[in-house]
């Protein structure tokens, strides 16, 4: 699994080897400078207990600055170089995670909540930036200290050298008794953060049903609890890193406390000069800042694990509905708009019982067919699986004689305009989510369907008519004026297929029956679909078929409905019933 993220961070990486090789070349000079100026300043305090001269202190020190500003400046393009891979590496994975989502279908979604599908995208994807930039820089100098200094002090003098050294193995065996821990409590750390980021997405878009209930209280109080499991989670995992982190770092300066107890003793017995005793205090000194580095790197890679297997458990989610090697292109233009079924069957998974059930159908180009029944009878399913949002079986149902399955998605999708149950509106104005299909339309385009989805007049009456901003899901139009613009939008593709799943519940029958009428007109007439429980509306269409329990059990006309014994007189008898009564 650990090689598996290594090759991970990899191949993130790779598109940026350059940078970051020039990066990691530049804290190789910075680190052979480090290692220079010490065993320099060595050897001007011995040269200078030999014979003192002012004018030569001025000559050093002046000598020592310009090789501290050098190794700065290296050090600075280093950092720039490196953290700027940590965002370039950013970039790229929000990206690839969004176009990656965009590929997925519906019930992806559906079964993954949006918060923390939110959070894996942003909080995660941070995580691994600062892996990448801080927690790379930090490694790279870290080994470039230890393989440069260790030999220059092993040069100087190999007793103090190892006696210094002695604590370091047991930094190692501390950071290996606390990493596991870490990367676990991280984890619970990233999944509270998520649960959180759920519960505020979700609150804020169901706010008004929040006002409506009165359960301001209660979801103060479910924000609350979130909120203080993700603080128990964040306090734990910050106990073991203060646990850790000042372990390693008091480690790192016994090491120099034993230096400077054994040292004296060197210096009396002439075994070390006073300025290599210096270059060797000076290089331990440098040493226990990489070293106590180390414990910030491990909280790094921790986090990054963590995130590394959250961002990829999204991108290893593969697309079930996807084009193959052997699709079709089938333009637009070619497509009539004749729909078949053959014994179209469909059960979601998880399910027992078929949601679809030997459906079969023909639909001829340009009629309009009403779909009714009773509710949960399949209705949306079948609406579902004619521009592929769910995953049907090949040699089912049919456009035009092709099967859907063996079209290009886009294609299909481009030849069918399908307004859901669900009129959803982006936070943007009326015009923009009119033409979201088309971003090109012109105004009088977009006017021409509003007229024939009947909210034009309304539409003029708002203050700023087809610039109003229609807020986050359209919360400031009605029910029925976000259906007949979502319905506005489907009419603008002006695709051969159109499917109205009861998109028109919140419109009244009369304004329902004529949108329908009006689609049935003209020469150029599309293929309709019309799914709805307004059955004075179905019965204006050419034909309506009758569905229940995932079966087509009646098809005909409204006339011819009514003369047989059946679903369809039993449910036109409620409707009837239903309008005496209001």
């Amino acid at each position: 699994m650990a090689t598996s993220r290594l090759s991970k961070l990899g191949g993130y990486l790779r598109p940026h080897w350059r940078q970051v090789t020039i990066g990691i070349l530049a804290l190789l000079i910075v680190n052979g400078l480090s290692v220079y100026i010490p065993w320099l300043i060595g050897n001007i305090i011995d040269k200078l207990q030999v014979a003192f001269s002012f004018r030569h202190v001025l000559q050093y020190v002046g000598l020592i600055i310009i090789l501290s500003s050098v190794m700065w400046v290296i050090r600075m393009v280093s950092r720039i170089a490196l953290f700027g891979v940590g965002r370039q590496v950013e970039f790229d994975l929000k990206q690839k995670i969004f176009q990656h989502l965009l590929q997925l279908e519906p019930s992806y979604f559906a079964a993954n909540a949006t918060g923390d599908l939110i959070n894996r995208a942003t909080s995660d994807v941070d995580n691994i930036r600062r892996l990448l930039g801080f927690a790379v820089l930090s490694l790279a100098n870290t080994v470039f200290a230890y393989l440069l200094t260790l030999p220059v002090m092993l040069s100087i003098n190999t007793k103090l050298t190892l006696v210094a050294l002695a604590p370091y193995p047991f930094m190692l065996i501390l950071v290996q008794m606390f990493g596991d821990r870490l990367r676990d409590q991280q984890m619970v750390v990233q999944e509270e953060l998520s649960n959180l980021s759920e519960l505020i997405q979700e609150d804020m878009s169901g706010m008004a049903l929040i006002k409506i209930y009165a359960q301001e209280q209660n979801e103060r109080r479910a924000f609350r609890q979130l909120n203080q499991q993700l603080l128990s989670a964040n306090l734990l995992l910050a106990k073991t890193r203060n646990t850790l982190f000042p372990l390693v770092g008091g480690l790192a300066y016994v090491s120099l406390l034993l230096l400077l107890w054994l040292g004296a003793g060197q210096i009396s017995s002439g075994a070390i000069s006073v300025g290599d005793f210096v270059a060797l205090l000076l290089y331990v000194e440098r040493l226990v800042f990489p070293t106590t580095l180390l414990g910030f790197t491990i909280t790094a890679y921790q986090r990054g694990e963590v995130s590394i297997d959250r961002i990829e458990s999204i991108l290893m989610a593969e697309p079930r509905i996807k084009d193959t090697s052997s699709t079709i292109h089938l333009p637009r233009e070619q497509v009539k708009g004749r729909l078949q079924a053959q014994q179209l069957s469909y059960t979601y998974p998880g399910a027992t019982t078929p949601a679809l059930r030997d459906v079969s159908f023909t639909i001829e180009p340009g009629e309009t067919v009403a779909i009714v029944g009773p509710i949960g009878s399949g209705k949306t399913t079948l609406a579902n699986a004619i521009p592929r949002l769910l995953n049907i079986e090949a040699g089912q149902l049919f456009l035009d004689g092709y099967d859907v399955t063996q079209i290009e998605l886009q294609d299909l999708r481009n030849c069918v305009a399908y307004v859901p149950q669900d009129s959803f509106l982006f936070s943007t104005t009326i015009k923009n989510n009119i033409r979201y299909g088309e971003p090109l339309a012109e105004q009088s385009e977009v006017e021409k369907v509003a007229k024939q989805s009947q909210i034009h007049p309304e539409i003029l009456n708002f203050p700023q008519q087809y610039k109003t901003i229609v807020g986050e899901r359209g919360i400031t139009l009605s029910g029925g004026q976000r259906q007949r613009t979502a319905l506005s939008r489907a009419l603008l593709v002006d695709a051969p297929v159109l499917i109205l799943d009861d998109a028109l519940s919140s419109v009244d029958n009369q304004t329902a029956t004529d949108i329908l009428n009006h689609l049935s007109a003209g020469t150029q007439r599309q293929t309709v679909i019309f799914i709805s429980h307004q059955l004075s509306a179905a019965a204006s269409s050419d034909r309506i078929l009758v569905m229940d329990k995932g079966q087509v059990v009646q098809s005909g006309t409204h006339v011819e409905l009514l003369q047989q014994p059946g679903l369809y007189q039993s449910l036109w008898n409620q409707h009837r019933l239903e309008e005496i009564l209001r």
